[in-house]
């Protein structure tokens, strides 16, 4: 009977044993990219139940409308003047030119079904004169002249970078979007130049019976912490799903928040506005930044952020954040040096931040995902992170940075790098004066790990 037993213990043993090793395998086959889909998904969006009200707009809507029904709509500036928390707009299709919306409360913003709202920072430019020189030029009341960072060192980077590139002014022709000039000699069909002094906006393409299209606004929505439309603050995040915004001139979101100015405990920081969603948006051709985003909770999914300059996403002070198969990609466009740019930027003291399966792609002038200075406990997982600055790139072993990096963990504690695969990026992995962080099942394809200490 001993015998019987022990062979059945043993039996049982090596069917546990079996069980542990499968789930084990089975852990390790999931611990990769899924393949997507990334980024916006077409769908049909219903009409939510809410215990507030429910707003309709339309490109067409009337300021004096009530919104109430979907014949009668109002205006996008009217309804994001009347919401309170919990309250839902629901956009009509259609192109909205608008900017500087200004909301303080909870809200839910989505589509009419699977109508497509797009908001724009840009107005048609429709009057123009032809100098019969190969440029035609038009009079713009809408510009937004700008200047480097005082950190921007002009003698390091005045050669490679211009200083009309730190203008925030951005014009589109049949949508495709036109690098600027320094002066009238340099334009051609793909640039523009401004004369600010005049006001004066030069194109080297004939405008007839084409789309000439110029930033008229530097912000489509911003979700302040003080008092506006006659109510305070509900310290909630809107919730924005299946909107596209584009050609904004410096950005298209902005939660405001607390900053710290030095070493923050985590209650301190992020309560301002708390759970901040975006979903299946696209936020695309913002001269500067798609997003500024502060506050814990804050979660980005299947969303596309491309065409941006000097980041796509920055998050800053914020804990608890979730990035999930997202498109990260074309990150500074102008090709600004000295600004080390990264497609995310994740800032100042940020505690657990998930970037999980998001693809990050197509970014030859930037870092990809970064994590800089005092953030804690980031986990990177399962992310396909290709082209991020070029793997031909001489590394310098004796100072790492400045680089292109696909995953940056820099001055900061505590991070998990797991499940990844890197494909022919300057920096793969990038660890610089930081501690405490784990790496394991990662693929890198003419992609280098590197982990280093520098002066600072």
């Amino acid at each position: 009977m001993t015998s019987i037993y022990s062979v059945r213990i043993a039996m049982l043993c090596n069917k546990i044993s079996m069980f542990v090793f499968c789930l084990l395998f089975s852990s390790a086959v999931l611990a990769q990219p899924s393949g997507g889909p990334y980024g916006p998904v077409r769908q049909t969006w219903k009409v939510p139940q809410t215990n507030g009200k429910i707003y309709y707009v339309a490109p067409d809507g009337k300021k004096e409308a009530k919104g109430e029904t979907l014949t009668d709509p109002t205006t996008i500036e009217e309804a994001i003047a009347r919401v309170n928390t919990s309250d839902v707009i629901i956009m009509r299709g259609g192109n909205y030119r608008t900017g500087n919306l200004v909301l303080n409360q909870g809200i839910t913003i989505q589509p009419y079904l699977d109508e497509q709202p797009v908001v724009k920072g840009t107005l048609v430019a429709d009057k123009w004169k032809n100098l019969g020189n190969g440029l035609w030029t038009t009079k713009w009341d809408h510009l937004f002249p700008s200047k480097p960072a005082n950190w921007w060192q002009r003698d390091r980077n005045g050669k490679s970078t211009p200083m009309h590139r730190f203008n925030d002014d951005m014009v589109f022709i049949d949508g495709k979007y036109l690098q600027s000039a320094g002066y009238e000699g340099e334009v051609d069909e793909n640039s523009f130049y401004i004369d600010y002094e005049s006001g004066l906006v030069y194109i080297g393409t004939n405008p007839e019976s084409r789309l000439v299209e110029i930033t008229a606004f530097n912000l489509a929505l911003h979700r302040i912490t003080g008092e506006c439309h006659g109510k305070i603050s509900d310290h909630k995040g809107p919730v924005i799903r299946g909107i596209t915004f584009t050609q904004y001139a410096y950005r298209a979101i902005e939660v405001d928040g607390k900053e710290p100015e030095g070493i923050s405990p985590e209650t301190e920081h992020g309560k301002d506005v708390i759970g901040t969603t975006f979903e299946h948006c696209t936020i695309s051709f913002c001269s500067r930044v798609a997003a500024y985003l502060r506050g814990d909770k804050l979660t980005i999914r299947n969303c596309k952020v491309s065409d941006t300059s000097t980041e796509g996403i920055y998050i800053i002070a914020s804990s608890d954040v979730m990035l999930e198969k997202n498109i990260f990609t074309r990150n500074n466009i102008e090709e600004i040096y000295g600004y080390y740019p990264a497609a995310v930027k994740i800032f100042n003291q940020s505690y657990r931040v998930t970037c999980l399966d998001n693809l990050v792609t197509d970014l030859p002038h930037s870092n990809g995902i970064w994590y800089d200075v005092g953030n804690v406990d980031g986990l990177f997982l399962n992310n396909w992170v290709e082209g991020v600055g070029s793997s031909l790139n001489e590394i310098n072993y004796m100072q790492t940075w400045p680089s292109e990096s696909g995953f940056f963990f820099e001055i900061s504690k505590g991070a998990i790098c797991a499940g990844n695969v890197f494909v022919n990026c300057d920096l793969g992995i990038h660890i610089l004066n930081s501690c405490d962080v784990k790496m394991y099942q990662n693929t890198l394809i003419n992609s280098t790990a590197c982990i280093s200490r520098s002066e600072r």
